[in-house]
């Protein structure tokens, strides 16, 4: 059974398997992500803290990208989906942070949720294929590492982790709304 916190968020399972963990932890992540920027017009979207550029607007685009680049570009080793798959990364590296100033609110959740759509769907087919041992089909790191599914789960929470972080400070910065 689910248990859902006042935020609407699903608590990781206390009692699961290693895959259950980190699928719960990622969807915990994922909602708190969601609960962070609901309500929020463009304006508050593109609301800096401090002498930080990042907005939560920005977060929501990077976070597509993140989900979109691990789970179909690195695991599957798949082309980008559009937006990304015409960027010139070498010109802008940002550019997921920095453009998300020109989307709507709706633009950037709707961009996100087929993002993190794509992304389990993907995560569905590599365990048919294989457990959280597998190497990514992407190219080796130029090191000669491949990350493994177990890996590519783990830093996917950490990313969601950090981010969520700075969501609550900009987020507090903007109308007051404080929490984990």
């Amino acid at each position: 059974m689910t248990v859902i916190d006042e935020q609407g968020r699903p608590e990781p399972p206390m009692g699961g398997d290693e895959l259950a963990t980190l699928k719960g932890f990622l969807e915990f992540h994922r909602a708190t992500l969601m609960w962070k920027i609901e309500g929020l017009t463009a304006e508050q979207l593109n609301t800096t803290a401090a002498k930080s550029t990042m907005t939560l607007g920005g977060m929501v685009k990077h976070l597509a990208y993140v989900e979109q680049q691990w789970f179909r570009v690195v695991l599957h080793d798949r082309e980008p989906l559009e937006p990304w798959a015409s960027v010139d990364w070498k010109t802008d590296n940002d550019w997921d942070w920095c453009s998300a100033a020109d989307d709507t609110p709706e633009q950037l959740r709707a961009l996100w949720l087929r993002a993190v759509d794509g992304a389990r769907k993907d995560l569905i087919e590599a365990l048919r294929r294989g457990d959280l041992s597998q190497p990514a089909k992407r190219a080796p790191w130029r090191d000669g590492r491949v990350p493994s599914l177990r890996w590519i789960l783990t830093h996917m929470i950490e990313e969601y982790a950090r981010h969520n972080g700075h969501a609550d400070l900009i987020r507090e910065a903007i109308d007051g709304q404080t929490g984990e």
